[in-house]
């Protein structure tokens, strides 16, 4: 992609340059990281995780890969000055407890909510890190040699932030998930007066938000959806359950004023939508009239028409307090032809068909199902559209552009959207996730290009793996496991027996058949080293690759296969 822009790709640097590294966040969308780099001192914007799709067998979360960071540290001497995180969605402070533990100490920042949320979650992992709280009006903080402010900007949770980072090579606006919303439930539009007085000074550049740069006009106001609930709640009647993801508190508001309006009930289900209702109420974000909350076990004493149950598990995740729901497997609710569920969310790419069955369960006990499918009835994105993007543009007016935290096809989309206000395609920098940018005052070139790998964590244990075990699990799912058990003469290296054959989880039946021919196969392998054995780790190995490239030629099939050597 450097070619494209067909810029200067040299890689030294001067005093007067900043460098903009990604270690997450541009074409997978999740996993957000980005590294602010001047002279020997580091800024990072937001430390995310993402989620897996099918093929990640026993994965559960997906992480920054910081191996570049590490070296920058340990090898180059460099030093983090701090981190500022932009709000609180899994995708951008998720990474946190997993992350920090491997870095030295420096301060972080984040809005009110984001530090809540951020700090609970470093206390969840016993993490000593604490997360400092700023407020949108505080003065700019002074990191190193970066002066960085927050920027209120409405997006789909509270406190939402924008970055204003000013380096002496320039200043730079880290625009993060954001829409321009001038009716928000909250009341708290984005600062376009703020954006703009930093404007007078200039910007090097702009790094913005392009997930919805493929629809025209702007993203819809979140205001339209509370007529709506409360309309489909006069219309139920039996429990009206609305699942959403449990950090967008606005919707928890609009979901208790209908309620409210229609006399309803309100009740929290799920660990994780009350861990963050809790936190909103401490912050006294959530707006809620005493009496209008019910535990969980008072929910006999009243009627069903009478119940809104606001439930986790908007994703169709495994163990969640709506899948329990649909799958008839929660003690305390059930079920009922007269219900209504609505799903208040966007369904996150990978998570489709867990979504999808999820519907499919609550259909089957007879309750109705609504879904936005696209159309805004009962969720809108957080994300701005061509017409939000364009805005920021011009608030901003940034002598170069680059699309972050969207696929490859939004960021095309983006640049299209830029070029019809003017901008060359080469000021617009479409990269990779591990390609360097430099920003000086007069010019902006491609740096160096890493490896990013993608880091798993295990769903069991919470410890990282490796690639080649999610690929040993990628080949137990799909054509099972065969365990060759070869008894091997240490004087000659030879087999002593045929070898037998286990085969697990695969289509494998005749193995005293295949059991002979790849007696024959490892026989003509095994010849070539008729002396003693000293290296059983080498046998092994021999006999693993020889039984795989045995089975695919003969059978077509690639199983996980275990050699088992046993000396005699």
């Amino acid at each position: 992609m450097p070619d494209e822009n067909n810029l200067d790709s040299t890689t030294n640097k001067t005093s007067g340059t900043v460098s903009f590294i990604s270690l997450g966040g541009i074409e997978d969308v999740t996993r957000n990281m980005y590294l602010y780099e001047y002279n020997n001192q580091i800024l990072i914007v937001d430390c995310g995780l993402g989620f897996p799709d099918e093929s990640m067998l026993g994965v559960d979360l997906l992480l920054p890969d910081i191996s570049y960071l590490l070296d920058l540290i340990n090898k180059q001497g460099k030093k983090i000055v701090g981190m500022v995180l932009t709000h609180g969605h899994e995708d951008h402070i998720g990474g946190l407890p997993f992350i920090l533990p491997q870095l030295p100490q420096f301060p972080i920042y984040g809005t009110p909510l984001t530090a809540a949320l951020a700090n609970e979650k470093m206390i969840d992992y016993k993490v000593p890190t604490r997360i400092n709280t700023v407020q949108f009006t505080d003065k700019e903080l002074q990191l190193g040699d970066f002066r960085v402010s927050f920027v209120r900007v409405t997006h789909s949770i509270l406190d939402s932030s924008n970055i204003i980072i000013k380096t002496p090579a320039g200043n730079l606006y880290h625009g993060s998930d954001f829409k321009f919303d001038l009716t928000p439930v909250d009341g708290h539009r984005s600062d376009f007066l703020k954006i703009t007085q930093a404007a007078r000074e200039g910007f090097l550049a702009l790094m913005s938000d392009c997930l919805g740069s493929d629809r025209e006009g702007f993203s819809q106001s979140e205001q339209n959806l509370g007529g709506r609930f409360e309309r489909e709640m006069r219309n139920c009647s039996g429990k009206f359950i609305i699942t959403t993801y449990s950090s967008n508190v606005s919707r928890l508001n609009q979901a208790i004023q209908a309620a409210e309006i229609t006399g309803r009930k309100v009740c929290f289900v799920g660990r994780s939508i009350i861990k963050v209702k809790e936190i909103a109420e401490r912050l006294g974000y959530l707006h809620m009239r005493s009496g209008t909350e019910v535990a969980i076990n008072d929910l006999p004493n009243y009627k069903s028409k009478q119940i809104l149950l606001l439930v986790a598990g908007s994703q169709g995740q495994e163990n969640s307090a709506l899948t329990r729901i649909a799958e008839g497997e929660h003690k305390d609710i059930k079920l009922d032809p007269l219900d209504t569920v609505v799903f208040s969310s966007d369904t996150i790419p990978g998570n489709e068909l867990s979504v999808s069955a999820l519907g499919d369960s609550i259909a089957k006990r007879g309750a109705k199902v609504l879904y936005s499918n696209g159309t805004g009835m009962y969720h809108v994105s957080g994300h701005g559209s061509a017409g939000d993007h364009m805005l920021l543009i011009a608030l901003t007016q940034p002598r170069y552009l680059l699309p972050i935290s969207g696929t490859y096809r939004n960021m095309v989309a983006y640049r299209t959207t830029a070029q019809q206000m003017g901008y060359k395609r080469n000021d617009i920098f479409l990269i990779e996730n591990g390609q360097e940018v430099f920003f000086s005052k007069n010019s902006a070139r491609f740096g160096k290009k890493i490896d990013i790998k993608h880091v798993y964590v295990d769903q069991v244990s919470g410890e990282e793996l490796e690639n080649f075990v999610v690929r040993d699990r990628e080949r137990l799912a799909k054509e099972g496991v065969v365990i060759i058990m070869a008894e091997i003469t240490a004087a000659n290296g030879q087999l002593a027996t045929p070898p037998e054959v286990i085969a697990r989880g695969s289509y494998l039946t005749d193995t005293k058949e295949i059991s002979q021919s790849l007696a024959a196969e490892l026989e003509k392998v095994l010849s070539a080293h008729d002396e003693k054995v000293t290296n059983w780790f080498h046998v092994r190995r021999t006999i693993g690759e020889a039984s795989e490239r045995f089975l695919y030629k003969k059978l077509r099939t690639r199983p996980l296969v275990l050699p088992v050597v046993i000396e005699v």
